[in-house]
């Protein structure tokens, strides 16, 4: 065969397999798809799942499926994703554990990342530097200050290793450049109890599940983390406004399809998610919930991902950050 007739011959192949991803793409969705969520029911990553599911089944003309596999840090939920074929029926709705998991955990289905494309990057959601009122802290200048005074002293307390509000308090730490004792429990209802009832004196927690202990008086916020004010919080300022620079962290949440899934497909779905994140509906709901919608395409969603999975993974190694 001649290298002129090969190289016709691949061309004519890579038509027909655009054709068919092509043909492929615009019949795409003609069943329900369904999403597994990675948290339980009631959470923040189903929350925000069932807030934009039914937008997205009236965009694509099909019905969205949610389905709930907590565990493993969201592993069982990514194990069974990886499992379905790469068609765009099965996705993963996860939390910012997805950049975390696969270095507290080096053998999860996670691959750190490769093992799915990011469809889309939906909200972000601050964390928040919080105190019982009965420290006497009401700047982080004073907490930096109380910190440095006793090192390993200061406790804060997390929903367990590796948690959200375990890398927001090590991250603290860092930028800080103070050192405290970290005080973990298995779940974030027990942590944040603890620290209502003044046996654990700092938190780090997300607006959310914190907003109305904050506006009751029984949490005093000191900054929150993320580049901009929050709109739940307008008078509490930034880290790097507080004068810790370096302390920009959130709790978000994430569409994920298993790799190999078609271009087309990828696209398609996250135009809906992005048109979704506009109404005015689902703009008001993340507000209340203390984020802001990611507004990115496709490629600016994978590379926070990317950037996320980077960067925490880093933290992570740094501080000799570990589940046990």
């Amino acid at each position: 065969m001649t290298q002129r007739r090969t190289v016709l011959i691949t061309a004519a192949l890579a038509c027909l397999t655009g054709a068919h991803s092509m043909a492929h793409a615009q019949s795409w969705p003609t069943k329900p798809i369904t999403l597994l969520v990675s948290y339980p029911p009631g959470g923040g990553a189903d929350i925000m799942a069932r807030l934009i599911a039914p937008k997205l089944g009236e965009a694509l003309g099909q019905p969205i499926v949610i389905e709930n596999r907590p565990g493993g840090s969201g592993q069982l939920a990514a194990s069974a994703v990886t499992r379905a074929p790469a068609d765009g029926y099965t996705l993963l709705f996860d939390a910012s554990s997805y950049a975390v998991t696969p270095a507290l955990f080096p053998n999860s289905p996670y691959k750190g990342g490769k093992a799915f494309r990011t469809v889309a990057v939906t909200a972000l959601f601050p964390n928040v530097v919080l105190v019982n009122p009965t420290l006497k802290a009401r700047s982080v200048a004073e907490l930096i200050a109380l910190a440095k005074a006793k090192p390993d002293a200061l406790a804060f307390a997390s929903s367990g290793n590796g948690s959200a509000q375990h890398l927001a308090g090590v991250l603290f730490e860092q930028s800080a450049k103070v050192e405290m004792m970290h005080v973990p429990y298995k779940g974030g209802g027990p942590a944040l109890n603890d620290v209502l009832g003044g046996q654990v004196p700092v938190f780090f927690g997300n607006v959310a599940s914190t907003l109305q202990h904050i506006q009751s008086g029984k949490l005093r916020p000191l900054a929150v983390s993320g580049r901009t004010r929050s709109s739940a919080l307008p008078d509490v300022p930034t880290g790097a406004q507080a004068g810790v620079p370096g302390f920009e962290i959130y709790e978000w949440n994430g569409l994920f399809a298993p790799a190999g899934t078609p271009d087309a497909v990828v696209d398609k779905l996250s135009k809906a998610v992005q048109n979704a994140l506009q109404t005015q509906e689902v703009k008001e709901r993340i507000a209340a919930l203390g984020g802001e919608p990611f507004s990115g395409t496709t490629e600016e969603s994978a590379k926070f991902v990317a950037d996320e999975l980077q960067r925490m993974g880093k933290l992570i190694k740094e501080h000799s950050v570990t589940v046990e």
